[in-house]
């Protein structure tokens, strides 16, 4: 019977194609296997606000959660920070709201777009990830990837 020591939750044989005992290369791979697992991206969620507020923020709190659990990225939607302690009915308020959104934009590796309909605030945001060169996807409201 061909034995194969195995550990951990990536079953990473201990023995070499060959068979033989490869502790190091085992260790190796091992540590590369637990650093994928940690590294997510970090990913801008765009979606609706403005308009049905209550159901646009119950929307993007779902988004979250696919592109966190589904999709293994760490999703950020300043929608959901910023009116915590900004007004989106004050003029000057939204500004500095858009402005911030930009900045934290430009932390983030991809932008993720959902729904059909994009906001004016929505199309500045794809505008800059466009001007930036990320990768943009666009998911429809039950988050299947749909083109552009």
């Amino acid at each position: 019977m061909d034995e194969q020591i195995r550990y951990g939750p990536g079953s990473i044989p201990m023995k070499n194609t060959e068979g033989y005992q490869d502790p190091t290369a085992h260790r190796a791979l091992l540590s590369i296997e637990k650093e994928g697992r940690r590294h997510r991206p970090l990913v801008y969620i765009c979606s609706s606000y403005s308009g049905d507020v209550e159901a646009n923020i119950a929307k993007a709190r779902r988004y979250c959660r696919f592109a966190a659990m589904n999709r293994n990225v760490i999703p950020f939607a300043p929608h959901l920070l910023l009116p915590q302690y900004l007004e989106d009915g004050i003029a000057a308020e939204r500004e500095l709201a858009m402005f911030m959104n930009m900045v934290f934009l430009s932390k983030c590796t991809e932008l993720w777009v959902f729904g059909s309909r994009h906001s004016e605030g929505m199309q500045q945001e794809i505008n800059r990830a466009k001007k930036r060169q990320m990768l943009i996807r666009y998911f429809n409201e039950e988050m299947q990837e749909v083109a552009e």
